[in-house]
């Protein structure tokens, strides 16, 4: 009897074995096949803290309405040419128009993409991703029609503003201000890194 027990033990033991095996294999093909989506990160805490700030001082000024993480329609272009995965949307961490798309208020509406393209992308690098992966995206933006484009690097308490691609300034802690000419911003560049201190 005892010697029945152990074999029942021994295949029990090995089937779990075995299952666990399946179940690491469909865990690595789930996170294979999200990492493969365009635009995934593994956003940091100063990544959330800089996108939580500069959402809420576009969101002061009341001449904007601010999208967080709002799926852009990208299907009048090929994205192919810019490197990207993705095949027919983008997702900067933030949006701003000065004309919001209409909101369909109706319980239970929602638009899933949305093809007014915004005034203003702003895109935060977080440690999973690289700058010249977010350059492609910006490319892509102002294929788009995107006016201005951003581009915050937290870790260096950086901002790359864009009026087109190859035409940008560099705003970091030795200045006060963050100016956007093209969308008439000036922003105190210690409100959006303010994590460096508790008095801002």
């Amino acid at each position: 009897m005892v010697a029945l027990t152990g074999i029942f033990y021994k295949i029990a033991n090995s089937w779990r074995i075995e299952r666990s095996d399946d179940m690491s294999e469909v865990i690595d093909f789930e996170d294979k096949v999200l990492e493969e989506k365009e635009g995934r990160k593994m956003p940091s805490k100063k990544h959330s803290i800089t996108q939580t700030n500069i959402t809420g001082l576009l969101f002061n000024d009341k001449r904007f309405t601010t999208f967080v993480e709002l799926s852009l329609d990208a299907s009048p272009i090929d994205l192919s040419q810019f490197g990207l995965k993705a095949k027919d949307e983008l997702i900067p961490d933030v949006c701003v128009y000065l004309e919001p798309p209409p909101v369909d208020d109706k319980l239970g509406s929602d638009e899933v993409r949305v093809t007014q393209i915004p005034d203003l992308a702003i895109e935060v690098l977080s440690p999973s991703q690289t700058v010249n992966e977010l350059l492609k995206k910006i490319d892509a933006f102002f294929a788009l029609g995107v006016k201005s484009c951003w581009l915050m690097m937290p870790s260096l308490e950086e901002i790359r503003v864009f009026s087109q691609l190859k035409c940008y300034k560099n705003f970091d802690m030795n200045v006060t201000e963050i100016i956007d000419e093209v969308m008439d911003i000036r922003l105190p560049i210690q409100k959006v890194f303010k994590w460096r201190s508790k008095e801002v």
